[in-house]
């Protein structure tokens, strides 16, 4: 299947722009703090959402605005994440309405996302004071959007592909953010997709729903679920092609572009957790079943003391085989392989459950890298999984011991 990366972000596909600008939310800051995205015409909708008891308002309204599975737009601010507010629902659906008064789309319509601190007291006026310039600036500015729904991030995520369906050339793209807080089911805080695919609502909630399950939810940074995590996709059928409506070939196809895309914002977010200086990659092979994998594969990308250890360039491979035994799998733990490998090379650490002769000198190179993949060979089947996850280092206490100072 050719799935061709592109740039442009949520502003690739077919019909949609974007904006994003400084309102004032962020007080002490001169970044921008509001995001919009709009698309030409109505949309498919689907989402997922984080698992966490404690919600932010804004998922409750979306979950309400989505329950026909459709939307046109998405309003995002930075800064605050309205959750725990009493005024909160007020306050998220009168973003929605402040959509539809500058741009004509159903308040109804109105995707609805937040992130920054919990608890804090919110206000509409910023964001009053903002839509002119926001709906104004409306254009192919993904970058903006992305810059608006920042907080903690130090780099921006952002991903776009081109691929065909039935023949029809189509486009996929997304941005993301998160740098703390993430922890599977769901572990992002905010991502949001557009595409000019023609799909029911259906069938989107299906590939959302599925897709999810290998991306997002196999990413940790910190062990922490955010409130707000939400994965929002709108498909508006400009490209063309025919409806999917079922499972076949077509669907296959979008599924493999949604994943594609995915797994690039999974990769990104967890490379740039907060403090961190490598990104980890778990590749788990050999399982018994796909959740044994997906288990065990988690396990060692949420390890502190693995984390640890990689930021250390410590070939501590113990520690693996520690996060293996705690995870709750049934695993053979006297048939388990262990390899760290980088683009400096790879160094196998440990067989059959024991330690085997490996020059230390080599092992710190291969783990001095910033990205560094942990191999995990389990012998005990063909069922394999991959988890993304990040170094724990000092400046990971740091910011979040001043985090609201």
């Amino acid at each position: 299947m050719n799935i061709t990366p592109i740039p442009g972000g949520v502003c690739a596909a077919r019909g949609f722009t974007a904006n994003g600008i400084r309102c004032g939310i962020k007080q002490s800051s001169k970044k921008r703090d509001l995001a919009l995205i709009v698309s030409e015409k109505r949309c498919a909708a689907a989402a997922v959402y984080t698992a966490n008891l404690v919600r932010s308002a804004p998922i409750k309204v979306t979950k309400a605005h989505l329950a026909d599975g459709h939307a046109q737009a998405v309003i995002c601010n930075s800064g605050n994440a309205n959750t725990c507010n009493a005024n909160g629902v007020e306050i998220a659906e009168g973003m929605s309405r402040l959509v539809e008064q500058y741009t004509g789309i159903a308040a109804s319509d109105v995707i609805v996302g937040s992130t920054g601190v919990i608890g804090q007291p919110m206000s509409l006026e910023p964001m009053e004071k903002g839509m002119p310039e926001l709906v104004a600036g409306l254009g192919d500015h993904s970058d903006f959007a992305e810059d608006a729904i920042m907080t903690t991030d130090t780099v921006p995520k952002q991903a776009a592909v081109e691929f065909e369906i039935s023949g029809v050339k189509c486009r996929l793209g997304g941005i993301a953010k998160g740098s703390g807080m993430i922890h599977p089911n769901m572990a992002t805080m905010l991502v949001w997709v557009t595409s000019d695919v023609d799909i029911t609502p259906e069938m989107l909630q299906k590939a959302v729903s599925e897709d999810v399950k290998t991306s997002f939810n196999m990413v940790s940074v910190d062990g922490d679920t955010s409130t707000n995590d939400t994965f929002a996709v709108l498909a508006n059928g400009m490209a063309g092609n025919p409806v999917i409506d079922r499972a076949g070939e077509d669907f296959d196809a979008f599924r493999a572009a949604l994943h594609a895309v995915t797994v690039k914002l999974c990769r990104m977010i967890a490379k740039d957790g907060e403090g961190a200086t490598k990104l980890l990659t778990c590749l788990l092979t050999g399982a018994s079943d796909e959740e044994t994998a997906k288990t065990v594969a988690k396990s060692v990308i949420c390890s502190s003391l693995t984390k640890a250890a990689m930021f250390g360039a410590d070939a501590n491979w113990g520690r693996v085989l520690c996060a293996i035994g705690y995870s709750g799998a049934q695993v053979d733990v006297d048939r388990v392989d262990v390899s760290f490998r980088s683009k400096a090379g790879q160094v196998d650490v440990c067989r059959n459950g024991a330690g085997i002769p490996f020059s230390e000198e080599e092992a710190k190179k291969v783990l001095l890298e910033d990205e560094i993949d942990i191999l995990v060979e389990l012998n005990s089947g063909t069922a394999s999984a991959e988890a993304w996850g990040c170094d724990l280092t000092y400046d990971y206490v740091k910011i979040n011991g001043d985090y609201r100072t």
